[in-house]
C-alpha cells in the first residue's frame, strides 16, 4: 500500500507519517524548496520526499503518474487563520489551486485512488446558540478567508465524487493539537511561552488574545488515526466531523498548561492577537464519524497539553 501525504513536513503530516509506517504503509511526502524539515528528520530514510509545488498542475500530475498511490491524505494548506485575514487571495489560492490539480491529475491519469481532504471546523464559522453540538448537517457560516477556502475545498471534494466519481473522504476536523505543533497556534502559543519563561529567556508575563472563545480539542495522534480509518471505513462523498466532543475556553486550556508548571505567572491580553471576528464556539459531534468507522478519541486532554509542554521543553 503506497499513501501519498501532501504537507508531509508539516505539524499534522509529520504524525500521519509515523501511523502510516506503524500500518507498514510505503510513505512518500511531497515537500517545497522552503519546508522545514525538523519534524521529519528522525523518520531519515523511512519515508521518500519529493519536491512538488501543488499550486503548479504539471508538478503535481508528474508527480501523480509517477508515484501512483494507493492513498491520498491531502494535509498540505495555509492553516493559520490569522495569516488569512493578512493574505486572503494568497490562501485561498494556495488551499483551492492545490487540491483541484491533485483532483484533477487523478482523474486524467484514471487512478483509483482512495483520497482524504483535511476540511475544517473554521467552515461552521457563526454557530447560533442551540446549534451545538455542531452536526455535519449543520449551516456554514464562514468568518475568516482561511473558512472560506476550506468549504470551497470541502465542496470540490464532494463535486468530483459527484462529477468523475473520484474516491474523496472529507473531514471536517475540530481543533487539534499535540507535540510538535506550531508556534503560532494557540495551545502552542502558550506553551512555548511557559516554557520560555520557566528557562528564563522571558520575564514571568504571558500575552493573549481572546479567552472566552470555546474550543473542541482533539490529539494529533487521534486525528491521524481517525484519517485513516475515513479511508478505510469511510463512504466516498461524505463529509464527516472529527472531535472530541468536549469543549473547553481558551482559558480553561491556559489554565490546564500551567498547571503543570511551577512558575507563577501573569496573564496580560495582547490587543494584536485578537481577530477582527472570531468564532465563539467549536463543539463538534463526532456521531456520524464513530458509526461508520469505529473511531473515538482516545487521549485525555490534560496528556496532550503536557506532551505539548514537554516537547516544547525538549527544544533548545
Amino acid at each position: 500500500m503506497k499513501a501519498l501525504v501532501t504537507g508531509i513536513s508539516g505539524f499534522v503530516g509529520s504524525h500521519m507519517a509515523e501511523f502510516l509506517l506503524s500500518r507498514n504503509a510505503e510513505v512518500v511526502g511531497t515537500i517545497r524548496n522552503r519546508s522545514r524539515m525538523n519534524h521529519i528528520e528522525h523518520l531519515g530514510n523511512k519515508i521518500r520526499l519529493v519536491e512538488c509545488e501543488l499550486r503548479d498542475p504539471f508538478s503535481v500530475e508528474t508527480l501523480v503518474e509517477k508515484e501512483r498511490p494507493d492513498l491520498i491524505f491531502h494535509l498540505a494548506a495555509q492553516s493559520f487563520v490569522p495569516t488569512s485575514w493578512n493574505s486572503p487571495i494568497d490562501t485561498i489560492h494556495n488551499n483551492v489551486a492545490g487540491q483541484v490539480n491533485l483532483f484533477e491529475a487523478i482523474r486524467r491519469i484514471g487512478l483509483n485512488t482512495k483520497i482524504q481532504i483535511a476540511c475544517s471546523s473554521e467552515e461552521y464559522g457563526q454557530v447560533e446558540p442551540g446549534e451545538t453540538p455542531i452536526r455535519e448537517t449543520n449551516p456554514l457560516r464562514p468568518l475568516s478567508p482561511y473558512a472560506i477556502s476550506k468549504v470551497a475545498q470541502d465542496y470540490l471534494g464532494y463535486q468530483y465524487y459527484k462529477s468523475y466519481g473520484l474516491h474523496v473522504v472529507r473531514t471536517i476536523t475540530f481543533n487539534h493539537t499535540g507535540p510538535r505543533r506550531g508556534e503560532n497556534f494557540v495551545t502552542s502559543n502558550f506553551a512555548k511561552q511557559i516554557v520560555d519563561i520557566e528557562k528564563g529567556k522571558k520575564p514571568p508575563v504571558i500575552y493573549v488574545g481572546n479567552l472566552e472563545a470555546k474550543r473542541d480539542f482533539t490529539d494529533v495522534r487521534d486525528v491521524v488515526r481517525g484519517y485513516w480509518l475515513a479511508l478505510e471505513k469511510g463512504t466516498p462523498g461524505e463529509a464527516y466531523n472529527i472531535a472530541s466532543g468536549t469543549c473547553y475556553t481558551i482559558a480553561e486550556m491556559l489554565n490546564t498548561l500551567l498547571s503543570f508548571s511551577n512558575v507563577k505567572i501573569e496573564v496580560k491580553t495582547d490587543p494584536a492577537r485578537l481577530r477582527p471576528s472570531d468564532v465563539e464556539i467549536l463543539l463538534g459531534d463526532y456521531g456520524k464519524f464513530r458509526e461508520a468507522t469505529g473511531w473515538k478519541p482516545e487521549i485525555p486532554f490534560e496528556r496532550t497539553m503536557e506532551d505539548l509542554l514537554h516537547y516544547w521543553r525538549s527544544q533548545t
